[in-house]
């Protein structure tokens, strides 16, 4: 009896996910939401197909009702930046409650590779080369156009959908121009600043409150390499619940670790890199040849080449890249097609009709966070705390007019 009573509780107390009421239904009569597919820092991610094409885009959603439109600010730097190593942007839509950027549709982050594919095993020196070198060449690109990130992070650095070969880099909610065109000084330098970004890969600057510059975005690009290679970081799993003691805590062991000791056992180009990047002056430009060439100098070392090799098996990871509901690829439209051509159209009609929704929503439901997650994201989280109002500051962000003035982007309202 005390057994069936201590199963009946743990039954109870087992969290129930609670249906996304978002799935299946038909966003402007014309993308329909299949699945969510990741969380960005400040708004959730759905897998979506366009029904004039039968084309899959990545749809992200963000409640406008709160104190700062990171996703106005994310689709206005990705049509100024127009990398190519960042998603292009369909179209850019909102109503009174909710923002909505529809976007190209990328690989698995490489958090998601390191975990689930990997199994958190530490990348090859070879392979966390080839990261880094693209890396540094994105980060020289919008750096160029004058924007720093400001939240550097694996989750934050997609694999190309489909070959799986290029690096992409996203999320540009918390991004912000560092000067307002390369003939004019940086922007003021402050301290006593609240973090922007996270705290596992924020530089020592942003971690004890100055102004981020090129160089903040360098160091946590040099920490996200040590995190693949090694596996762990030194100020991991700190039991601090408090943030701000916790990220104080951060800022002490980042500061204090010497290059030396942070790089043991990595060969001594990511001791040059630490050393270079943390000395480098808030206004100074970097020097992304050198600092790529730090990378190219260790593969030839161990004779190898940069020639986008990577440690997880490249046909396994592009079949789970386009998984996303019931081990079927999305790229693979035969059957899909097969299916509709025998589906009776008049009735998908009325369940088109039935799903479709015309914005603003009352609600959107999310899934119960699960108390035994295997992994403590409590250092992952992106933080807005030092945001303030400075993506809205028209001195440091992307005029909002650029969105519609913009000839390959469709504005919906």
């Amino acid at each position: 009896m005390d057994t069936n009573n201590e199963v009946q509780k743990s039954n109870k107390n087992e969290t129930v996910p609670i249906p996304d009421p978002l799935i299946d239904k038909i966003l402007f009569n014309k993308y329909k939401l299949l699945k969510k597919i990741g969380k960005g820092s400040f708004g959730n991610i759905y897998l979506s197909k366009e029904k004039d094409t039968n084309e899959y885009y990545a749809i992200k959603i963000e409640n406008k009702n709160t104190l700062i439109n990171f996703l106005v600010n994310e689709a206005n730097m990705l049509l100024y930046l127009n990398c190519p190593k960042t998603p292009s942007i369909k179209s850019f839509g909102y109503t009174n409650n909710y923002n909505y950027l529809i976007m190209e549709l990328l690989g698995k982050s490489l958090e998601d590779i390191f975990e689930n594919i990997l199994q958190k095993k530490p990348m090859s020196l070879r392979c966390v080369c080839n990261l880094g070198y693209q890396m540094i060449d994105i980060l020289e690109f919008i750096h160029n156009k004058n924007v720093i990130h400001r939240d550097i992070k694996p989750d934050n650095f997609l694999m190309s959908n489909g070959d799986n070969k290029y690096l992409y880099l996203l999320d540009f909610g918390l991004a912000k121009k560092f000067r307002e065109n390369d003939n004019s000084k940086h922007f003021p330098f402050i301290k006593g600043k609240k973090l922007t970004g996270t705290a596992r890969y924020a530089s020592v600057n942003a971690l004890n409150g100055d102004t981020q510059s090129r160089r903040d975005d360098l160091e946590s690009v040099g920490y996200v390499l040590l995190y693949f290679l090694k596996g762990k970081l030194p100020w991991q799993s700190l039991m601090i619940k408090n943030k701000e003691e916790r990220y104080h805590k951060i800022m002490e062991i980042k500061r204090d670790i010497s290059t030396c000791e942070l790089c043991q056992g990595c060969p001594e180009e990511f001791q040059k890199y630490f050393d270079y990047v943390r000395k480098l002056e808030y206004e100074e430009d970097p020097d992304y040849n050198m600092i790529k060439s730090l990378f190219i100098n260790i593969l030839e070392k161990n004779e190898f080449k940069f020639d986008y090799y990577y440690d997880w098996d490249i046909k396994l990871t592009i079949n789970d890249c386009n998984n996303f509901n019931n081990n079927k690829q999305i790229t693979d439209k035969n059957n899909e097609d097969k299916y509709m051509n025998n589906f009776d159209m008049n009735r998908k009609k009325e369940i088109d009709d039935e799903n479709s929704f015309d914005l603003p929503l009352d609600k959107i439901y999310y899934r119960k966070k699960n108390r035994k997650k295997k992994r403590n994201k409590s250092q992952d989280k992106s933080t807005a705390d030092g945001a303030g109002e400075e993506v809205e500051n028209d001195n440091n962000s992307i005029e909002e007019n650029l969105i519609q003035n913009h000839n390959d982007c469709c504005i919906i309202i």
